[in-house]
């Protein structure tokens, strides 16, 4: 056996994990040496015990590396250890790096500078906006996104990152054919052609309350920095965060309302030194060492977001109108603007493939925020 499938087979038995593995190989010279030594052998080690011996000699027997490997082979992914020449660098320098991963999609060195956003799966529509924006932004400033797939937050940051033509990583909470949510599968198949699906989960692992602390950590590992958009103080948003400080990455925050439960995650963040982020400008201020001033400067230039768009007069009322209000719904703007449903139908559409405005639950309309800050004269023509 070689140590290659020595980490394989390892990595799938239960009861031990990274730590106790490299604890292993360090005594006993080598992962195949694990696999072969006798269970009072093991046992000396420390940290290992009898009853933990015990269960290594008792499942080893049992597993097969090129057995995992067809398998994973057949849900189109494929196994990558640490000796693997693709495995990720930046997860080589953590603690507890993983000690196979699973993979669907791509992985490539363009990815070490990554950028992870997370937060609540019960997001509100301001922080959506944000975290599209955001990540948007990242995305076309050449950073990786990564985040774990969930509802809310995260599968928002995901699709952002696609629609910006960038490349995103979905760390998931389960095994790869234990897809979780399940209505995230057609963006799971998204992500794969344009980044790639990562678990360290055997297959057949079906996500639990207990999978999702271990993932978070590999979320934050593989970045440059972790930026919460909603969360509360408890929340696996928060875990990540904790674990980016403990790996020596950057760590922000996006501001909220101060009555809204999401915001006390990140407000705690700000409070104890994350850095505040409100834009693209914020977050390359907290990677100088990656842009320099005048590529920042060059970056945030092209992401102004004064930038002069083009309107027609009716797509012009319909902004006009919204600018006033936070949300209107669908009917209400008809009456504003004294347009017909036809022709608001045809706005509405053409709106949004400008990215001026989003639709909210309940046929209502929002302007983007980023459009909120731009200069409107109401004289003019243009925005």
């Amino acid at each position: 056996m070689t140590s290659r499938e020595a980490y394989i087979v390892l990595n799938q038995i239960e009861g031990i994990g990274p730590v106790r593995v490299r604890a292993l190989c360090d005594a006993l010279g080598s992962p195949e040496a694990v696999l072969s030594a006798s269970a009072a052998h093991l046992a000396t080690v420390r940290g290992i015990g009898p009853k933990v011996a015990e269960n290594i000699v008792t499942q080893r027997g049992t597993l097969d590396a090129a057995r995992e490997e067809e398998a994973a082979a057949q849900v189109g992914a494929r196994l990558v250890t640490p000796l693997d020449e693709e495995y990720p660098a930046p997860l080589k320098n953590i603690y507890d790096p993983p000690l196979c991963l699973y993979v669907r999609g791509t992985l490539c060195a363009k990815d070490e500078q990554a950028l992870a956003v997370v937060g609540t799966r019960q997001a509100s529509s301001y922080g959506m906006s944000q975290a599209e924006h955001l990540a948007f932004q990242a995305s076309q400033a050449g950073f990786t996104i990564v985040s774990g797939l969930a509802r809310g937050i995260d599968s928002t940051a995901h699709r952002a990152a696609l629609k910006a033509g960038g490349r995103t990583l979905a760390v998931l909470g389960g095994a790869l054919d234990k897809l979780y949510p399940p209505e995230n599968r057609e963006l799971a198949e998204e992500i794969a052609a344009n980044g790639a699906l990562i678990s360290e989960f055997p297959l057949g692992r079906t996500p639990d309350r207990t999978t999702f602390p271990y993932r978070n950590r590999i979320v934050s590992g593989l970045c440059k920095g972790v930026l919460v958009v909603e969360a509360g103080l408890n929340s696996g948003a928060m875990n990540t965060a904790e674990l980016a400080m403990e790996q020596g990455r950057s760590v922000m925050a996006v501001p909220g309302r101060v009555d809204m439960e999401g915001s006390r995650g990140p407000h705690r963040l700000i409070q104890n030194g994350a850095r505040l982020v409100t834009s693209l400008a914020d977050l390359l201020k907290e990677f100088e060492f990656l842009f320099p001033p005048d590529e920042q400067a060059r970056l945030s230039r092209r992401q102004d977001v004064r930038q002069r768009l083009t309107l027609t007069d009716a797509e012009e009322a319909v902004v006009r109108a919204l600018w006033a209000e936070p949300e209107l719904d669908v009917d209400v703007l008809i009456r504003k603007t004294s347009l017909s449903p036809a022709q608001m139908m045809t706005l509405t559409m053409q709106l949004e493939m400008k990215r001026v405005i989003r639709r909210l639950p309940g046929r209502r309309l929002a302007l983007m925020d980023e459009i909120r800050q731009w200069d409107m004269e109401p004289a003019e023509p243009t925005l």
